[in-house]
Order: C-alpha cells, then sequence, then structure tokens
C-alpha cells in the first residue's frame, strides 16, 4: 500500500491521541467552549449550556472516529483494491483497535478518564461512517429515517401512554407519535407498491 493512502490514517490517529491529552480535557474544552456557547444562546440557563458542552465533547468523540474509519476504509478499498464489504470490516478493526488504546491512554493521566461508554460512542462513529460508505448515503439515510421513525412511533407511544398513566398533558406528542406511525404504514405501502409494479 503506497504511503498516500495509509500515511493519512496513520496521521489521524496521532491527532486522536493527541486530543486524549490533558489539554484537550473537560476542564480545558469549557474554557473557550462556554463562553462560545453562552455567546452563541444567550437566554440559555448554565445548567443547558453545560449539558450542551457534554454533548459536544460526545460529538466530538464520535466525528473523529468516523473520520478515523473513512481514512481506513478509503486506505483499503483504494490501496489495496479491495471491496467495500472487506474494505469497511478491515478499517472497522483499527479504529475499534486505536479506540481502546485510546481510553487506555486516557485513564494514566490525572485530568482524564478511560472509559468503556467513550469506546462505544467511538465505536458508533466508526460503525456509522462505514455503514454510509459501504452502502451508499441513499441506503444508509433511508435505513436511519426509518428508525428515526420507529423510535418516534415507538417511544412516543410509550411516553403517552406514561403521560395519559400520570395524568400529564402531552402537548405535540399526540401529533408526532401518530405522524411517525403515519409515516411508517406509508412507508411501507410505497414499497409494497413497488415490488408488486416491479
Amino acid at each position: 500500500m503506497r504511503p498516500a493512502y495509509w500515511l493519512p490514517p496513520v496521521a489521524w490517529m496521532a491527532v486522536v491521541l493527541g486530543l486524549s491529552s490533558e489539554a484537550a480535557s473537560a476542564e480545558q474544552t469549557s474554557r473557550f467552549l462556554l463562553p462560545f456557547l453562552r455567546w452563541l444562546l444567550p437566554g440559555a440557563a448554565p445548567e443547558q449550556i453545560a449539558a450542551l458542552h457534554g454533548l459536544t465533547r460526545i460529538a466530538g468523540h464520535v466525528v473523529e472516529y468516523a473520520i478515523l474509519a473513512l481514512l481506513w476504509f478509503r486506505a483499503f478499498r483504494r490501496g489495496r483494491g479491495l471491496g467495500p464489504r472487506a474494505s469497511a470490516w478491515l478499517a472497522l478493526a483499527p479504529s475499534l483497535a486505536w479506540a481502546v488504546v485510546d481510553e487506555w491512554h486516557q485513564s494514566g493521566l490525572l485530568t482524564r478518564t478511560g472509559s468503556v461508554l467513550d469506546v462505544a460512542l467511538d465505536a458508533a462513529g466508526a460503525v456509522g461512517a462505514l455503514g454510509v460508505a459501504r452502502l451508499g448515503w441513499r441506503v444508509a439515510l433511508d435505513g436511519a429515517a426509518t428508525l428515526g421513525l420507529w423510535v418516534a412511533a415507538l417511544g412516543g407511544g410509550a411516553v403517552l401512554a406514561v403521560d395519559a398513566w400520570a395524568g400529564v398533558a402531552s402537548g405535540v406528542l399526540w401529533l408526532t407519535a401518530p405522524a411517525a406511525a403515519l409515516a411508517l404504514l406509508v412507508r411501507r405501502l410505497r414499497r409494497a407498491r413497488a415490488r408488486s409494479t416491479g
């Protein structure tokens, strides 16, 4: 494999390791992220700003490992000429291994902690990106939309049931949960019609 293919993922692994240093701890990122979030959302409560800071750090895990997995996918796909399936599986291996190494590294620092949850977030970023790379945007987005509709329909239905049992008003949820269920039904009918005509 030529360096043009394997150097980018290796370089990104070094970036990820750098981001797991004490310089990128929650205390350090709060010095610039919290003022930015306060400026961006001046009416937000301090608890909301703190929650957004935490979500931003979580998103960072997902994004950095999505990038790493895609760089390895590119290396195996173009550098080795492998098919998309083999490239995706091979790209997943170093990405997950690096997630474990990264958290192990953080566990040895005073201001950082290693976490199995962080490894799971890293894995989610890698798997999601590789799913898109392997299946294509259209199939991946369709699957994500279907999953989102199922979550909205079933989760919304469960919340509606709990709210009704507790005597709490559910507001707009009375519209969104049935709308998600209706959208799922329409999607299923369209697919069945497409299969019967195709």
